[in-house]
């Protein structure tokens, strides 16, 4: 790893998800990615704890955030991406096919006519090949689809990427590919672009899951995956992945989380507009997932 460059990780307990501060220690420059925000589910009620002690962090060092990075659309915590856009003048980046995954979601939970799916709600919307330089950091952009179809990957300097919900821990696997747009044929091309990178090449997940026997953990190389993924190591075929993954995604209940975090990020983590009453409201389609 570039000794310019700081990567830290931030686990949420309750939706197991990393969030990353990527800092370049020579410029104080930094971006912020797939943060989350608290939700209580039961009590309809959100607050800010995990996103503050991420603020606390990067205040204390003196960082200066310039971007919020989304891997994809989350269907399992909603997005803190507003957090930091609104206490660091951040931008918020995204890639180009959310339009697809807003046009989705927008029929499903027959969203007002004025939201529209096309992306606006973001500062940038990234396609595959594009670069975004913050400081010293360079990040390069992978469209990875499969588990939605606007996954994204960010490839740092050439030496690190952050995968999204693509690969998880070896002894994980892989993510699912059932919502709406998902394709495990897909999943296993985009897959197959992030281990043809150096096998040194540390990939850091957005999800861990561990087994009994170990603690969470974020960072994995090329090489280890392709040596122990127990769905995608080397010598799986296309076509066992896929039938491997079609199978334990049709045994697969719907995240506890999809339907307010689905509202929410597609929104680029703003909530839905305030009704009469100035409330907010997250709608359940009945039958519908």
């Amino acid at each position: 790893m570039n000794t310019q460059i700081e990567i830290t990780s931030f686990l949420d307990s309750d939706s197991e998800t990393f969030t990353y501060v990527v800092e370049d220690k020579v410029t104080s420059k930094a971006v912020v990615i797939d943060p989350v925000l608290d939700f209580d589910y039961s009590a309809g009620r959100i607050h800010t704890t995990g996103a503050e002690k991420i603020a606390e962090f990067i205040d204390n060092k003196g960082l200066k955030v310039e971007w919020v990075l989304e891997t994809h659309a989350h269907a399992d915590h909603l997005s803190a991406a507003p957090f930091f856009k609104h206490k660091y003048n951040a931008s918020i980046g995204i890639g180009a096919h959310i339009k697809q995954v807003q046009k989705t979601f927008k029929a499903l939970f027959n969203l007002e006519k004025e939201f529209l799916p096309n992306g606006a709600q973001f500062d940038r919307l990234f396609e595959d090949g594009d670069i975004l330089e913050v400081g010293h950091l360079k990040f390069e952009i992978l469209h990875v689809p499969g588990h939605t179809p606007a996954d994204i990957a960010y490839l740092l300097n050439g030496g690190s990427v952050f995968v999204g919900d693509t690969l998880f821990m070896p002894d994980v696997g892989t993510a699912r590919c059932d919502f709406p747009g998902g394709s495990a044929t897909t999943l296993f091309d985009s897959i197959q672009k992030i281990l043809a990178l150096p096998t040194e090449t540390n990939i850091y997940v957005c999800h861990d899951y561990p087994t009994e026997h170990r603690r969470h953990e974020s960072q994995v190389t090329v090489g280890e995956q392709k040596k122990f993924n127990i769905h995608v190591k080397d010598g799986i075929t296309k076509s066992e992945f896929v039938k491997m993954r079609e199978n334990r995604d049709a045994t697969l209940s719907m995240p506890r989380l999809i339907l307010p975090s689905i509202q929410v990020n597609v929104r680029a983590g703003e909530l839905p507009p305030a009704e009469d009453n100035q409330v907010s409201y997250i709608k359940i389609p009945i039958n519908q997932l």
